[in-house]
């Protein structure tokens, strides 16, 4: 600080010209009636809400016709887009019309990027200035004396009437500030107007040259800018609103409403949606078909679907989904799906020909469908009611098996001793490569036979008591 003071006296002792040149201001002349107003916001102080308890930081937004002096005041407790523009549509109403010019501050509200020649403005402020046919001309960066007549109220604005004032509520300061603006502010006798007041000269001189009011309200509108996230959403507020998914990575701008939200993508509206407060806004037609597939194919959908190709495909889909529709929806899905590939008729006839059968799955649908079995009907053969076996016959079966032959008793020539001689023949069965043995067929019943036999005939004969020639088996 030291070294600025001393800068500063050096420049005036060894450059007083420069110095004065600096320090001269020009006076300009009063606009004409209805040409200029002028803005700005300014601190009033701290408000206490007596229902909350919380102290509030409390702006006083102002605008002040040039020609008349006649201003309006609107406290605020916040500086936001949506607060911007509401105070305009209230000021013009206050008005009741607009002035030729307006010359705000560079506030990013008004003024996106400031320039002498040509600011960039805010896409909803120049919305209102089109709304309403006024001419936005920003002040200057740092240069209050720009809009001197704003500048100069600010003081005023706190010690008339903010100091000492307490408040219920901040409708009734915004309430309390415009019978200020009216019947105080506006019936002093002003310096600069003559000893008029701003009223008598609002009314009798400014208030005819305003521009007229639309017939339409103004819609107050914030507007923002997002980038499309993965998730084909953009983020409005505290709200997720989704875009078409072509948009991914790319930024649009967001226009929201109290109503709506409308989103644009270099200058065109891409998506529209109904604005909401919290949570997600979502259109599943953002995302890609084959992404969304099984949400969007609920149960409902593959009934009616299913109806369109036939009253078969119909029954099949109704017993998939009867119970247990969200566990079998996929299957459905699939089901339906093969129209796609095929036809609705072939699929409408494999799905008969599946329900005949007693297995309408998709599997079996689908194998149908690949062979090109679905029109195709098999003759069953008859005398068997229709069973689906294969049966020859005893004469079939046995075709190629030699009976169990019987076995052969041979007597020999002496009398004396007439034991029999036993001769067991073992089955042989016959095949067309040549004869074999078969030890497993029959083999249990024909060796119970043959040792049946042989002991019956190895036993010794009993001899009759009566007669001992007679054995009991003579």
């Amino acid at each position: 600080m030291c070294l600025v003071a001393s800068f500063k006296r050096y420049v005036a002792a060894n450059l007083a010209e420069d110095a004065a040149r600096e320090k001269v201001t020009v006076l300009r002349t009063d606009p004409e009636p209805g040409m200029e107003a002028q803005i700005d916001y300014g601190l009033l102080g701290s408000w206490t809400d007596p229902r909350t308890g919380r102290s509030q930081r409390i702006w006083a937004f102002v605008m002040v016709l040039s020609h008349s002096r006649h201003m309006f005041v609107r406290p605020v407790v916040s500086m936001d887009q949506a607060s911007w523009t509401a105070s305009h549509v209230e000021a013009f109403a206050f008005f009741a019309g607009g002035p030729a010019r307006l010359v705000p501050d560079n506030l990013k509200t008004g003024v996106d990027k400031p320039d002498l020649y040509d600011p960039k403005l805010n896409r909803a402020y120049g919305e209102l200035a089109a709304h309403y046919g006024v001419l936005i001309d920003p002040a200057r960066a740092r240069k209050p004396k720009d809009k001197p007549r704003v500048e100069r109220q600010m003081p005023y604005i706190r010690d008339s009437w903010w100091k000492g004032r307490e408040f219920a509520s901040l409708a009734e300061m915004q309430a309390s500030a415009l019978y200020w603006c009216r019947d105080v502010a506006g019936q002093r006798k002003h310096r600069g107007l003559e000893g008029r007041t701003p009223m008598e000269v609002f009314d009798q001189v400014e208030a005819g040259t305003l521009i007229p009011l639309p017939a339409a309200a103004f819609i107050l509108a914030e507007w923002s800018r997002a980038k499309v996230a993965p998730d084909v959403h953009v983020k409005c507020g505290k709200v997720l609103y989704s875009v078409p998914w072509k948009l991914i990575g790319q930024h649009v701008d967001v226009r929201a409403t109290a109503t709506m939200v409308q989103i644009f993508h270099h200058g065109e509206l891409v998506k529209t949606h109904v604005r909401k407060d919290r949570g997600r806004a979502t259109d599943m037609a953002d995302y890609p078909p084959q992404k969304i597939a099984f949400h969007m194919r609920t149960p409902t959908w593959c009934r009616q679907r299913a109806e369109q190709a036939g009253p078969a495909t119909a029954a099949a889909i109704a017993d998939l989904l009867d119970g247990q529709a969200l566990h079998r929806l996929h299957s459905a899905q699939a089901i339906l799906a093969l129209a796609g590939k095929y036809s609705d008729a072939r699929l409408e006839a494999a799905c008969a020909k599946a329900a005949a059968a007693g297995d309408a799955s998709y599997r079996t649908i689908r194998n149908i469908l690949a062979a090109g079995l679905e029109d195709v009907e098999h003759d069953r053969p008859t005398g068997d009611g229709g069973a689906p076996a294969f049966l020859h016959g005893p004469a079939g079966l046995f075709a190629d098996v030699i009976p169990f032959p019987t076995p052969t008793v041979a007597t020999t020539p002496d009398t004396t001793t007439p034991r029999p001689a036993i001769v067991v023949t073992m089955p042989v069965t016959v095949s067309r490569t040549g004869p074999r043995h078969e030890p497993h067929r029959h083999s249990s019943a024909a060796r119970n036979d043959a040792i049946a036999l042989v002991a019956r005939h190895r036993r010794p004969a009993r001899r009759h008591p009566a007669d001992p020639d007679r054995t009991d088996e003579g």
